[in-house]
């Protein structure tokens, strides 16, 4: 007997929305079973050539569908980064070094989103550590090309539609920027509003989970789930309609003159409202404080990783920990101390707006897998503990998804909700959105 209840065709579930999803299953009129039965039909078509997950278990996803709740995920194909502890899949890091590693219990994130009904399609493909050593995930958009990183699986898989909701991490620019290069919407939230214990440490200073999803009133659903505030849901937040937008400033970073501003310009003109911002003199330097408090934290978080696995971590991994070896502790505190400047004078970016738009990357994905991109437009607000989020932008010359970051002062993450639901709105009624994935 077919799991497909008659109110809804196959096409029609393959269509909806997260959010849509979880009201029809949590109302009874949509199994979870059913949903999950399509997922797995897309996954088993795109993912041999795709690559984004590193654990799939197609009986085991049947079998946590049975048992999914009926909460505001409910029935929500869903991914985890491969740094993120679960407790019923093997949790490897994307290392080697952890081949099987069984964590005993689910990081707190996870155990929020399963409570809440979703259901794990598995864990997405994560470079080593979350820092530099790729995997083998391709973008979703032309598979010569990166889909960016950390968070390549999560990225790749809701750029594919593999997925409709998933986790990554950014400690510099690791969910902004390769959900930019997918064509999705993703968050990189304000400090400790995501708890982060059962994540693979890099820096306590830096670490953060970033929510990802295929729209951005899907995104503010998963947030709303993730930081335990029901207001944060997008009826509440970010209702459907043409939401008014509020006056932002238009932020054109000069240190990297050869970036691709067109799509930012493009959205700008769009929006409307949008005043230039100048960069102020002390923003360049965060880069290097950015680095320093990173290369400070993350010597000494990797440190057992370096003193036992060695022979077992990748070369790009011995680059990155060898590069972090002359980094002293005066050198992290200057890197703090420069961040608290920069946070007492915030007003010298956002002047009398609550927001800015600026690059999410450089441009569209790169050519090649060696790298994963640079994260020249995000490894500041990181610093600065700033809420930001990608939204879709429409696509570069090369036919690549492009994406405009969002950001707004520290936890300011509901307001900035808010915005992105309408820059959403007013980017979609001008014909500018994503198509989709392979």
């Amino acid at each position: 007997m077919s799991l497909l209840p008659s109110i809804y065709s196959a096409a029609e579930i393959a269509g909806m929305s997260a959010r849509a999803i979880a009201k029809a299953v949590a109302s009874g009129k949509l199994r979870a079973e059913a949903v999950t039965e399509i997922w797995l039909d897309r996954i088993a078509t795109v993912e041999p050539a795709l690559r984004a997950f590193i654990h799939h278990a197609p009986d085991q996803v049947r079998a946590l569908a049975v048992s999914a709740g009926q909460g505001p995920l409910a029935g929500v194909p869903f991914g985890i980064k491969d740094v993120i502890d679960t407790a019923d899949m093997p949790t490897g890091y994307g290392s080697a070094a952890y081949p099987g590693w069984q964590p005993c219990r689910d990081a707190p994130v996870v155990h929020l989103v399963r409570r809440a009904g979703a259901v794990m399609m598995g864990k997405t493909v994560s470079t080593e550590f979350a820092t530099a050593a790729p995997g083998l995930t391709v973008n979703p958009f032309d598979a010569a090309r990166t889909p960016g990183g950390s968070s390549s699986g999560t990225a790749a898989a809701l750029g594919a539609g593999l997925i409709l909701m998933g986790l990554g991490t950014q400690t510099s620019g690791s969910t902004i920027r390769p959900a930019a290069y997918c064509g999705v919407a993703a968050m990189k939230p304000s400090p400790r509003l995501i708890e982060t214990f059962g994540v693979k440490p890099l820096s306590a200073t830096l670490d953060v989970v970033g929510p990802m999803a295929r729209d951005v009133r899907d995104l503010a659903l998963l947030v709303s789930v993730c930081m335990r505030r029901a207001e944060l849901a997008p009826e509440t937040l970010a209702p459907d309609g043409l939401l008014p937008l509020e006056p932002m400033g238009l932020f054109l970073p000069v240190h990297d003159p050869a970036a691709d501003f067109m799509p930012l310009e493009r959205a700008a003109s769009i929006l409307g409202s949008v005043t230039f911002r100048a960069v102020p003199g002390w923003w360049e330097g965060l880069g290097s404080a950015q680095d320093d408090v990173f290369a400070w934290e993350a010597s000494a978080s990797l440190g057992v990783d370096r003193d036992l696995h060695w022979e077992q971590l990748r070369p790009e991994t011995h680059a990155f920990l060898r590069r972090h070896d002359g980094i002293t502790f005066a050198r992290w505190q200057e890197g703090i101390a420069a961040r608290d400047r920069a946070l007492a004078d915030l007003d010298a970016v956002f002047g009398d707006a609550d927001f800015v738009i600026t690059p999410s990357a450089p441009g569209e994905a790169p050519l090649g897998h060696a790298k994963t991109g640079p994260a020249t437009y995000n490894i500041r607000w990181t610093l600065l503990g700033c809420p930001c989020v990608t939204v879709p932008a429409g696509f570069g010359p090369a036919g690549l998804p492009v994406g405009i970051q969002l950001v707004a002062r520290p936890g300011q993450d509901a307001l900035l909700l808010r915005q992105a639901a309408a820059v959403e709105d007013r980017l979609r009624a001008a014909g500018v959105e994503a198509r989709p994935g392979v």
